[in-house]
C-alpha cells in the first residue's frame, strides 16, 4: 500500500467517525456486519461474545462467517474476496504473519487514529509489532501464542534437576534421565521438525536465543544454533524419536502426553491436552517454562496468534471498528481466556484472578510473551517461509550437512526474494 493510499483511507474513516460524534449514525433498519473467522472450536463462546456486543449496540447485528480451520486455506479464501474488493466482508481475523501482506496490497484498513498509541501499550509489544507495517497499524491483537517448554516434573524431581536455563543444560538433563530410566519408549525431547511452518518457528527460537536471525543464516550465531539442533537435538541417540523429522504439533504432543518425552516444545494450548486424563498419561506431572537459551543469549519464543482487521471495502467501517474494539476489550479477552484458555494479548489479564484460576499456568506466560518474537515481517513472507523451510529441514535433517554452505545459499535466496519484492 502506498503512503497516499493509507493516508486517504485513514482520513476517510476518521471523517466517518467524527461526523457521527462518536455515536452510531441514525440509519433505517439494522446494520449487519459480516465477520469472517476460522471454524471455532468454541462456538458457544463466540455466540456469547456476539450476543453481548449486539445487546450493547442496538441496531447492529453480526453475521459470523466461518471458514476453514487451516490458516493457509482461510488466507486463500479471504485473499480472493479482498482481491476482488468484495464488500461482503467487513471484519476478519488475521494470522500473525498476514498483516504486512494485507497492508502492502491495500487489503486492511489502517487503524492508527483508532487503535491509539496509549491503547497499544496495554498489549504485549510483539503482537503490536506483528500488526504494524511501515509505521501504521492494521489490526488489533485478539489472542496470542508463543513457544514454551513443557517438562516432566516427576522425572526432574526424581533426578534432582531444575528446569533448564540453556539448551545444553536441557540436553544434559534429558540424557541423564533417559539413561537412568532405561525405558526404550522414553526420549529426551519432542518438537516440530517436519518441513512446514512449525519448523520455522522452532528454529527461529533456537537461532534467536543464540543471538542470530533466520534472515541472516550465514552468520556465526545462526550456524552455531543450527549445528546444535542437528547434532544435539535431532541426531543425538535417545534425544529425539526417529520420526521427529516428520513431526508437527499433533505428533510431537502425542508423544509427550503419552509419557514418551522428558521435554517438549509447543504452544500454550498443549497444557489443556496434557492436563486432561482423556488425552494424557501425564496429568499432574507437567510443568511449563520459558524456552532455553544459549550462553550469553536470551530466551526467545516465536510469536503466534490472531488479530482483527477491518476491510477497506466495508460499507460499515464505524460499526466494524466498534466490533473489533469490543472483541479485543479486557472483558472479551477475559471471557475467551476463562472459557477456552486462549492467552490474552493484554498484559493486565495475566494478573487477573479469574483468568489465573482457570489457567494457573498463565502465571509463567507473561514472561514468555514479553520475549515473543514475530517471524520475519514482509509482504512476501509466504515465499520467505517456503525457502526457509526447505533450507532448515535439510540442514538439521542430514547428519552430515554442510551448514555454512547451505546457509550461504539460503541467504542469497532470501535476498533475491526481497529484491524481487521491491521491484
Amino acid at each position: 500500500m502506498t503512503n497516499r493510499y493509507g493516508a486517504l483511507v485513514v482520513m476517510t474513516l476518521a471523517v466517518v467517525l467524527c461526523s457521527c460524534g462518536g455515536e452510531r449514525p441514525q440509519q433505517e433498519g439494522t446494520v449487519v456486519i459480516s465477520v469472517l473467522t476460522w471454524r471455532p472450536n468454541s462456538p458457544q463462546t463466540w455466540e456469547q461474545a456476539i450476543a453481548r456486543f449486539e445487546e450493547g449496540n442496538p441496531g447492529i447485528e453480526v453475521d459470523l462467517q466461518t471458514g476453514p480451520s487451516s490458516s493457509t486455506q482461510l488466507h486463500d479464501m479471504l485473499a480472493q474476496r479482498l482481491r476482488n474488493r468484495d464488500s461482503s466482508v467487513d471484519v476478519f481475523v488475521m494470522d500473525v504473519v498476514w498483516p504486512p501482506e494485507f497492508a502492502a496490497v491495500g487489503w486492511a484498513l489502517p487503524l492508527d487514529t483508532l487503535f491509539e498509541p496509549g491503547e497499544r501499550e496495554l498489549f504485549f509489544d510483539g503482537c503490536v509489532d506483528a500488526v504494524t507495517w511501515e509505521e501504521s497499524v492494521y489490526g488489533v491483537p485478539f489472542f496470542l501464542d508463543a513457544g514454551v517448554l513443557y517438562y516432566r516434573t516427576d522425572l526432574l524431581e526424581r533426578y534432582g534437576q531444575d528446569p533448564p536455563g540453556t539448551w545444553s543444560a536441557m540436553v544434559r538433563t534429558a540424557d541423564s534421565i533417559v539413561s537412568g530410566e532405561a525405558d526404550p519408549g522414553l526420549y529426551g525431547y519432542s518438537a516440530q521438525m517436519a518441513q512446514y511452518e512449525g519448523l520455522v518457528c522452532d528454529m527461529l527460537e533456537l537461532v534467536g536465543s543464540a543471538g542470530g536471525s533466520l534472515m541472516r543464516p550465514e552468520e556465526p550465531e545462526a550456524i552455531r544454533a543450527l549445528r546444535f539442533a542437528r547434532d544435539s537435538l535431532v541426531h543425538l541417540e535417545g534425544m529425539s524419536p526417529p520420526g521427529i523429522l516428520i513431526y508437527k504439533e499433533q505428533e510431537s504432543l502425542e508423544l509427550f502426553a503419552s509419557g514418551g518425552a522428558v521435554f517438549h516444545r509447543n504452544w500454550p494450548y498443549a497444557w489443556a491436552v496434557c492436563a486432561d486424563s482423556a488425552t494424557s498419561d501425564v496429568v499432574g506431572k507437567i510443568g511449563i517454562s520459558v524456552l532455553p537459551r544459549f550462553p550469553g543469549g536470551e530466551s526467545v519464543s516465536a510469536l503466534g496468534g490472531w488479530s482483527f482487521g477491518v476491510s477497506p471495502f466495508s460499507p460499515h467501517p464505524e460499526e466494524s471498528w466498534r466490533f473489533v474494539s469490543f472483541m479485543t476489550s479486557p472483558e472479551i479477552q477475559r471471557l475467551f481466556a476463562v472459557e477456552v484458555g486462549k492467552p490474552p494479548a493484554r498484559r493486565s489479564l495475566y494478573s487477573d484472578s479469574a483468568v489465573l484460576e482457570a489457567n494457573p499456568h498463565f502465571r509463567r506466560m507473561a514472561d514468555v510473551f514479553e520475549n515473543a518474537t514475530p517471524r520475519p515481517r514482509s509482504p512476501v513472507y509466504p515465499q520467505i517461509s517456503h525457502r526457509l523451510q526447505s533450507f532448515l529441514h535439510e540442514a538439521v535433517g542430514d547428519p552430515e550437512s554442510d551448514v555454512p554452505e547451505m546457509a550461504a545459499e539460503a541467504a542469497e535466496g532470501l535476498r533475491e526474494i526481497l529484491s524481487r519484492a521491491e521491484e
